[in-house]
């Protein structure tokens, strides 16, 4: 059995103690993003319910294709980084290494879709402000709508760009044989923050995407 003394912190009793310390500071965490992301959920839901016809349609002057292949491209970088942890316990470095980079590359993916449609609504005049142009009947609270489609996709893009550079470094940290099936905590904590922000967009997809949409 391997030492696993070799990567205990001073403060620490044993490795036991260290990874649920590291764990649970995670939950911690991701528990206060929970709450920052709840109050724009509620808020956009308050102003959905308020203006169901402008959300409607400012919601069908989104790609559902492209928000669709973002969502795959994020599902499949959830299982990339499961398997990346999977294989870091059974000491299979190249092989989590190879794992991490194409979880990376699915996140930088993600990114440059997101980027493509926020060049689209510019090019649309559908960016809040004095150039915004859509039907005046429902030009006010369409621009709400943009408003919140921004500021949350944005947010949640801000922490996909975290996300890669968590994820490029514990990539980097593996290919030093920094982790080792004794000790791989920093993997299973830098998953739990990937998962989360795959799972704001599962929420953000239908919310944003699908309103009005009927099968």
């Amino acid at each position: 059995m391997a030492d696993t003394t070799v990567y205990l912190a001073h403060q620490f009793q044993d490795a036991e103690q260290q990874q649920e310390a590291a764990t649970l500071g995670m939950w911690v965490f991701l528990a206060t993003e929970v709450l920052f992301f709840g109050g724009l959920f509620t808020g956009y839901t308050v102003y959905r319910f308020q203006f169901p016809e402008a959300f409607a349609l400012a919601s069908h002057r989104l790609s559902v294709m492209l928000g669709t292949i973002n969502t795959a491209v994020l599902l499949t970088s959830s299982l990339t980084m499961a398997l990346a942890i999977h294989n870091a316990q059974t000491g299979r470095r190249n092989r989590t290494v190879a794992l991490l980079v194409v979880t990376m590359l699915l996140g930088t993916t993600f990114l440059g879709i997101k980027g493509y449609e926020y060049h689209q609504k510019f090019v649309e005049h559908l960016v809040p402000g004095s150039s915004f142009v859509f039907d005046p009947r429902h030009a006010r609270e369409a621009q709400m709508f943009f408003l919140l489609y921004f500021l949350m996709t944005g947010l949640h893009a801000l922490h996909m760009v975290v996300g890669v550079g968590v994820v490029a470094a514990l990539a980097i940290r593996t290919l030093q044989g920094r982790y080792t099936p004794a000790y791989y905590t920093p993997l299973e904590v830098g998953g739990l923050y990937w998962h989360f922000v795959d799972i704001v967009w599962i929420f953000l997809y239908p919310l944003l995407y699908l309103v009005g949409h009927h099968a």
